[in-house]
């Protein structure tokens, strides 16, 4: 049977999308939550990638496979198609080159998936009103110490797919771990959106 873990609400919602017996990759994987819960779960056959040196030690403390290595340059380590999901995971804000690797990631997946704080959200939006940055329970930082160099909606995420030919095949906006369906790109903090190429008509 299963081992059960109780993981983070993002990354379950993560998990929830990924199918039995996929190969994965898992782009700033940190300590590995996720990985060896679907490796014990689901079965997947995973990779993570993560620059931060603790986090790979925690990782191989875990057997799991781990590369160390900086997304800003790409994925060549990798060959085209040679995951069924990739996986970023409160990433992509932080990232310089955010074309780059939303290309990458589809080139050696088949499927991605990136969550990220959604700067639409109400509360963000009504600090910005009073004049200043917003700090939240998904943007936790201040606005001289973050390492978070991109903000960006929903809607601003979705108009970027499109303009890499890419399409959104899934979204859950969540707040608090649970889904928002009303108004999500104003009530919800954190979005998860899974892409892949458009499909040529």
């Amino acid at each position: 049977m299963a081992h059960q873990t109780t993981l983070r609400p993002d990354l379950k919602h993560i998990a929830e999308q990924i199918k039995p017996n996929s190969r994965v990759l898992d782009l700033g994987c940190a300590d590995g939550e996720l990985l060896a819960w679907l490796q014990t779960n689901k079965q997947v056959r995973g990779i993570g990638v993560d620059v931060d040196v603790n986090s790979i030690v925690t990782c191989v403390e875990k057997n799991l496979n781990v590369i160390q290595a900086d997304m800003e340059s790409g994925l060549q380590h990798f060959e085209d198609g040679s995951f069924d999901f990739v996986v970023l995971s409160l990433t992509i804000q932080s990232m310089h080159n955010v074309e780059l690797i939303l290309q990458e990631m589809l080139r050696v997946g088949r499927c991605g998936i990136v969550t990220f704080p959604n700067f639409g959200y109400w509360e963000n939006r009504w600090q910005i009103l009073k004049g200043q940055m917003p700090v939240s329970e998904t943007i936790p930082y201040e606005w001289y110490n973050t390492p978070n160099i991109h903000f960006c909606t929903v809607k601003d995420f979705s108009q970027l797919l499109a303009k890499l030919g890419m399409q959104v095949d899934g979204q859950v906006v969540l707040h608090q771990g649970e889904p928002v369906n009303f108004l999500p790109n104003l009530l919800g903090s954190l979005a998860l959106v899974q892409f892949s190429q458009t499909k040529a008509l």
